[in-house]
């Protein structure tokens, strides 16, 4: 398969995971930056009434679901199809830094690492002001 070829899937993949997943789609997850760097990706979580947990600031579980699409997106946007294309998160620690008061969070997910099965990534969260929300690692599996 040739980069371009590549690129395409990775783009058709990523695309898959931000308009048909429903859940991602509910709580209106927006894949802002994949292009420029494989590995890479930004993702944008709105505001959003479905993950307020009172008082405008966004349910842990809802940035538990914003870092783990981010960390997923990351690995399949440099991966080599060819090697699998059924994947899952296998593990994830988030630390909870502050919270993002009625506030949009960005996050940035960098696959750092590839082994044969086992993808690893990092992932940042920030509040669109730039205040620090949340931090993970996140280790992910694809497999043919």
């Amino acid at each position: 398969m040739t980069n371009t070829e590549q690129r395409s899937r990775h783009e058709r993949s990523l695309r898959y995971m931000f308009s048909k997943v429903p859940f991602v789609t509910a709580l209106g997850l927006e894949l802002v930056e994949w292009e420029d760097q494989e590995d890479h990706v930004v993702v944008r979580m709105p505001v959003n009434a479905l993950a307020d947990n009172g008082g405008g600031t966004p349910h842990g579980g809802a940035i538990a679901t914003l870092l783990d699409t981010t960390g997923a997106a990351a690995v399949w946007n440099g991966h080599d199809y060819e090697r699998g294309t059924r994947g899952s998160t296998v593990s994830m620690t988030v630390n909870y830094l502050g919270a993002a008061r009625n506030e949009a969070i960005i996050a940035t997910g960098r696959c750092v690492r590839r082994a044969k099965e086992l993808n690893f990534a990092t992932i940042d969260a920030v509040s669109e002001s730039g205040r620090p929300v949340a931090s993970a690692v996140l280790t992910y599996r694809i497999v043919p």
